[in-house]
């Protein structure tokens, strides 16, 4: 188990640095200049010049780099051209949003998700199976931003049920913030949970026709139990890749849904900062989800050695 996590940890690294590389050289090749668009378009060249010059835009590409790899392992990220507030500030505002309602919107995906891919295969052939699959086949065909307005006109501003928009931080009142996460975490989960549903209901299909699934039921375990035993655990591998692979969709998600509910998340930031040509925020931002990608990736590659242990003695060996 140990050679198998220092492997993947090594190859964590790695992707990190190539990574960094591939943001570093991207964000230089946008349209631009940073420092005009720091100085004003009718500052001086002189004014201009100086500005490239505190930013270390003179130097080469490879000083550069090595400087903006020290300040990343620092947790130095410099200074927005926009506002002059520190980037690593910015960052730390905005990401808790995204992560409480990433981390939201998982929760209910999963719940929901699973729930209806084992009704699916529990009653196959019968309406609850029909209703699943209806309501997978919504969550996957209906579009984000479209639920969004339907859910803020009729359950928030008709019903009355869920605040329209806003947010209050889990530190000031947890209570408050569910309520007002709730909503978009509804929204946001949609397709996602759509997909662990259908995911799980053939997962479940394929497990419950094995050799060990017909010996259990000749032994004379009930079908709800060997499905609850052994096809609901084998089924969570899918469930836990389906989740690792769709955090870039949860991400990406989250613009459109942070923008509809007025929430001061990541997305936002990300928006601005593409807008706005802040050139030190898109490479920091973009960093910080290659890292969040990459944990996912060795968090979910644990797993799937806990959930099935032949996986970790292959990877190891």
């Amino acid at each position: 188990m140990a050679r198998y996590l220092l492997t993947r940890l090594w190859q964590s690294v790695l992707t990190l640095v190539l990574a960094s590389i591939v943001v570093f050289v991207g964000v230089r090749q946008l349209p631009g200049d940073p420092a005009l668009a720091l100085a004003g378009e009718e500052a001086s060249p002189e004014r201009v010049a100086a500005i490239r010059t505190d930013l270390g835009l003179d130097d080469s590409l490879v000083v550069q780099y090595l400087r903006f790899a020290g300040n990343f392992l620092t947790g130095d990220f410099g200074e927005s051209t926009r506002t002059g507030t520190p980037v690593t500030e910015l960052i730390a505002t905005t990401l808790p949003v995204t992560l409480w309602l990433s981390l939201y919107a998982i929760v209910v995906a999963v719940i929901v998700g699973v729930a209806l891919g084992v009704i699916a295969e529990r009653y196959r052939g019968r309406w609850p199976e029909w209703m699943a699959n209806a309501a997978a086949l919504v969550g996957l065909s209906v579009p984000n931003f479209w639920l969004g307005i339907l859910a803020i006109l009729w359950l928030a501003v008709g019903l009355g049920l869920f605040p329209a928009s806003g947010y209050v931080p889990v530190s000031v009142d947890p209570f408050q913030a569910l309520i007002h996460l709730t909503l978009p975490a509804l929204i946001l989960g949609t397709s996602l949970a759509a997909v662990i549903m259908r995911q799980t209901r053939a997962s479940m299909i394929e497990t419950m026709k094995t050799d060990y699934v017909r010996t259990a039921r000749a032994k004379g375990l009930g079908r709800g139990r060997v499905l609850m035993r052994y096809g609901l655990r084998n089924s969570m591998i899918v469930v836990v890749t389906i989740v690792g692979l769709q955090l870039g969709g949860l991400i990406s998600g989250a613009v459109v849904t942070e923008r509809i509910f007025a929430l001061p998340g990541f997305g936002k930031l990300t928006l601005d900062s593409v807008f706005t040509r802040d050139y030190p925020v898109v490479q920091a931002v973009v960093l910080v989800i290659t890292l969040g990608y990459i944990v996912i990736n060795l968090v979910v590659d644990v797993l799937y050695s806990v959930l099935n242990p032949r996986i970790r003695v292959g990877g190891a060996s």
